[in-house]
């Protein structure tokens, strides 16, 4: 029998919830290594992505989020107020290897972040509708609109809140932390360790007045998370274009295996689930996505590495 109503799907094969928080173990280690043979700041930013996922997770789930999880090896908290640690790598992967990339380019702060952002929902896109399906966390619409919504609520069954908020967590974590990094302190060691832990901080507070406060204004206008989401994709690829048009590298740089095998991993492991689990029969134009979702991350970091790769020459800020 299903684990919850309105959703036709049972619980995944035994080894799917180890599988994956294995995977994710392997490639938060292996973002370790990196990080620590980078220095005491790229070690710092990594661990306060996963103290920031971990924070912003609790307080998501404990404050009624909409959203429980699924049970894994490793859970932090009360049931069913408990989070896998598994989800706050995930979230310091993602977010160390998307500024990688970026930082390779010497692009301007804010359109570094606004890449680093797309590049991480470009990720979750591909990830969420899956993993909803296999039970690894599940929305609660039976509250929220009507069990009936479980599947077609939205996103296929996601609310564009989770994205909007996607897409203001990496944004405001890779913004502070990058501006910061400016100060006229930066060259203190201890500056470089507590750059996260004040990232944090002050992107805990901005979240929390653009979920709450802002999101609450907005609404009075009839804007919903959908617009604020679509709005949000919008500012950022400007900025990302503006930006990549000021960008000043040394083509010919070698990125680490990490920056293509976090990306990889998490398209290529929740497409097979698409279409292994079955999920793919459900709704022909959740499959298109999905499969767009995943063709257009491999073009995009595709069209990255080619362009870094090229013969080295100097590509000069504009």
């Amino acid at each position: 029998m299903p684990p919850f109503r309105g959703m036709p799907y049972d619980y995944p094969p035994a080894f799917c919830y180890p599988l994956t928080e294995l995977c994710m173990y392997v490639l938060f280690v292996l973002c370790c290594m990196h990080a620590w043979k980078k220095g005491a700041g790229s070690m710092a930013y990594l661990l306060g992505g996963l103290g920031f996922g971990l924070l912003l997770e609790y307080v998501n789930v404990a404050s009624s989020g909409g959203y429980v999880y699924g049970k894994f090896w490793v859970m932090f908290g009360t049931a069913p107020n408990d989070i896998p640690l598994c989800i706050g790598m995930g979230w310091a992967v993602i977010m160390y290897t998307a500024r990688l990339i970026t930082d390779s380019f010497g692009l301007p702060v804010w359109a570094a972040a606004a890449i680093d952002t797309l590049l991480a929902i470009n990720i979750d896109l591909s990830m969420d509708v899956v993993a909803y399906r296999l039970h690894m966390w599940h929305w609660d619409w039976e509250h929220r609109a009507g069990i009936e919504f479980s599947l077609t609520g939205q996103w296929f069954g996601v609310p564009y809140g989770n994205f909007y908020g996607w897409l203001l967590v990496v944004f405001y974590y890779s913004v502070f932390a990058r501006l910061l990094e400016k100060s006229p302190w930066k060259r203190l060691y201890v500056w470089r360790i507590s750059t996260p832990l004040l990232s944090i901080l002050l992107s805990q507070v901005a979240l929390f007045v653009s979920l709450f406060p802002l999101a609450d204004w907005l609404k009075q206008f009839g804007i919903t998370s959908a617009h604020r989401f679509v709005t949000l994709l919008i500012i950022f690829a400007a900025m990302a274009i503006l930006g990549f048009r000021k960008r000043n590298l040394l083509i010919g740089t070698r990125l680490p295996i990490v920056t293509w095998l976090v990306p990889a991993w998490f398209h290529v492991y929740f497409i097979c689930w698409f279409f292994g689990a079955g999920f793919y029969k459900e709704n022909g134009w959740m499959t298109f996505w999905s499969v767009a979702n995943f063709t257009a991350g491999i073009v995009i970091h595709w069209l990255l590495y080619r362009y870094l790769h090229q013969r080295p020459r100097l590509v000069r800020v504009s």
